[in-house]
């Protein structure tokens, strides 16, 4: 009944399983994947024909967290998983960075990649084995994709590199880093740092990508037995097309790759597309000799090489610059005088306003995930309108580039915020990107120092970040500094990286991309005694730092004082989470009581109580 196949590994320290062949069997690839006790279903699904009036590759993937993974049932009135978790979505996009790269060129055929967490055993986190499982799936699927890809997550404690480190032991770590690649080359890297060298990061990297060279082998173990043939798919020959219109548009490209203004270069971009679709429609009457979708590919892949011809041939980019130099920057803070903290920061064409507002203990975020609630005190939200590239489009919830953009400068600046016994507030920053034209996640970290800073939050030293670009044609290559908005989707490589004037905090890259938790999460907040009054109410003793941080304005009327905050010692606790070390957890279900909640009870009848084991107690 079952065409079943199964590659068992040991690796770092624990056994990888990957089974296909009895689940999800209509699915084009579907792989179940075991690392310890934690389980992941991946599936793929890729249409047999390209969806008509696409040029581009329209790929989905959802990574999604069931409750019951962990023993749970969904909070609140409706009792099943809704709309995805920040987690979920930052996965997704974990898991799509790596493996969109990878599918053959000119495949437009929609594909969508399902990553189910069916367990989870509290130890190993479950995106490490969705990105293995998503690569072996469409591995075996059939569909033109050339991996396989391995991932890895890489740890620094006590001085030693840690290939995938238990949950509990990251807050031990320094560094939370995760590599994605094939066995030749890394395609993606995200990591959270405490300030570590640069020659410690890229040790990591490379630490990472040999880590993960077995789980390639693994795959292509499994491939050998269970793979099905794959798909016919040949890459349409459209030289003839590109030739002519070389001489329809050429010069008309160039000359608006010259512009340095970004909305006058898009109207020449835009005029020149014009006399393209001009040139190829057909008389009436007549039959097209190419299809709008065809051209628009075309012309797309045109414009890609009129920019990296320039830059490779001349050295000189779309605005002028050279490729190490740094668009004009203008920092202001303190733009509304009524908020506790604000930036203005402007890099070029792109633009961020950085509002940060301070609140008590009460305002902390709780935050349910399979591994437990617990709270965050540092909270960054990102949001980019339509207007900051003069378009319409949809206002609503955040979406993927949100939520992904904040979390990258809220890892960035995770690690230099004060301790909670220093600084006993809730932070929230909001960036409002009002221009943009490159890189205003990194906009975002600069704003969010600033905006920090006017609000009198004591950083250990302010941030900074930056995109780099890279442009590669065979031997010949240009990395770029400050890249434009052209330059990123147009290039090879978008690497973001942030930091102080000391060492690296975050890094965000993948090819054409857990975190430390510092003092302040982990140690009580005040108890019965007055915390230290807050810098805006104490502006005398404001924490004056040698990197110029000003004295901030007197208090705002409506601004939250630490005398607010819940005087309950145990508010600090996170209940069942892994940051409590796995013994106390083991102990407490040994006294019957699961992620620190009370043991469940079930009403049988008039035979009273009786008590449910709690899950994993088999293992305690």
């Amino acid at each position: 009944m079952f065409n079943y196949h199964k590659v068992e590994i040991e690796w770092a320290g624990r056994p990888l399983t990957l089974e296909t062949g009895k689940i999800a069997r209509q699915a084009d690839g579907a792989v179940l994947a075991t690392y310890g006790e934690t389980v992941v279903l991946a599936t793929v699904v890729s249409m047999k024909e390209p969806k008509p009036g696409f040029d581009f590759f329209p790929l989905t993937v959802n990574y999604q967290e069931k409750t019951y993974a962990a023993g749970k049932i969904p909070g609140g009135y409706f009792k099943r998983e809704g709309r995805p978790t920040e987690n979920e979505t930052l996965t997704s996009r974990l898991i799509d960075r790596p493996i969109r790269p990878l599918f053959a060129d000119g495949y437009k055929n929609d594909t969508q990649v399902i990553l189910t967490v069916m367990q989870h055993d509290l130890e190993n986190d479950p995106d490490i084995v969705s990105i293995v499982a998503a690569s072996a799936a469409l591995t075996l699927s059939g569909v033109p994709f050339m991996g396989p890809v391995g991932g890895a997550r890489v740890g620094y404690i006590n001085g030693e590199y840690v290939l995938n480190p238990y949950v509990d032991e990251m807050p031990e770590s320094a560094l939370d880093l995760v590599v994605a690649g094939t066995g030749e080359a890394v395609l993606m890297v995200e990591s959270e740092a405490r300030e570590l060298a640069e020659d410690i990061m890229l040790g990591a990297v490379m630490f990472g990508h040999r880590g993960f060279q077995p789980v390639i082998d693994a795959i292509i173990k499994l491939a050998e037995v269970a793979a099905k043939e794959p798909r016919d798919h040949k890459v349409e020959d459209l030289s003839a097309l590109e030739k002519e219109m070389l001489g329809v548009a050429e010069a008309d490209l160039r000359a608006a790759y010259m512009i340095t203004e970004k909305q006058v270069r898009y109207a020449a971009v835009d005029a020149a597309k014009a006399k393209v679709k001009a040139h190829f429609a057909p008389a009436e009457g007549e039959e097209a000799k190419w299809s709008p979708e065809k051209v628009a590919t075309v012309f797309k892949e045109l414009q890609a090489k009129i920019v990296r011809w320039n830059i490779l041939d001349t050295g000189a980019r779309i605005d002028g610059r050279d490729l190490k130099t740094v668009r004009p920057i203008v920092s202001e803070v303190g733009i509304l005088p009524r908020t506790h903290g604000s930036a203005l920061f402007t890099r070029g064409e792109t633009q961020a306003i950085v509002v940060a507002t301070l609140g008590t203990g009460e305002d902390e975020q709780f935050v349910d995930a399979l591994t437990g609630t617990y709270k965050e005190n540092f909270l960054l939200h990102y949001n980019f309108p339509p207007f900051s590239v003069g378009e319409t489009g949809r206002m609503g919830s955040p979406g993927r580039r949100e939520i992904g953009h904040g979390k990258l400068a809220w890892r960035a600046m995770h690690p230099l915020l004060p301790g909670a016994e220093e600084f006993p507030y809730t932070m929230r920053v909001v960036s409002e990107i009002t221009e943009s034209n490159g890189s205003s996640s990194m906009a975002t970290v600069c704003g969010t120092s600033l905006a920090l800073m006017d609000a009198g939050v004591p950083l250990k030293r302010p941030v900074a970040g930056i995109a780099m670009g890279l442009i590669k044609e065979g031997e010949r290559f240009a990395v770029l500094s400050d890249i434009l908005g052209d330059e990123d989707h147009l290039g090879d490589m978008d690497f973001k990286v942030a930091g102080t004037e000391r060492h690296h905090l975050a890094a965000d890259g993948h090819q054409d991309r857990r975190h430390h938790r510092g003092d302040h999460e982990g140690r009580a907040r005040p108890g019965q005694g007055r915390p230290p009054a807050h810098p805006r109410r104490n502006v005398e003793s404001h924490h004056r730092g040698p990197q110029g941080i000003g004295r901030v304005r007197p208090a705002h009327r409506g601004h939250a004082h630490p005398d607010r905050q819940d005087p309950r010692r145990d508010r600090h606790r996170r209940q069942g989470h892994p940051r409590d070390r796995r013994e106390d957890r083991r102990q407490d279900q040994h006294r019957g009581r699961r992620h620190g909640e009370d043991r469940l009870v079930e009403r049988q009848g008039n035979r009273g109580g009786q008590e449910v084991d709690p899950y994993h107690r088999r293992r305690a």
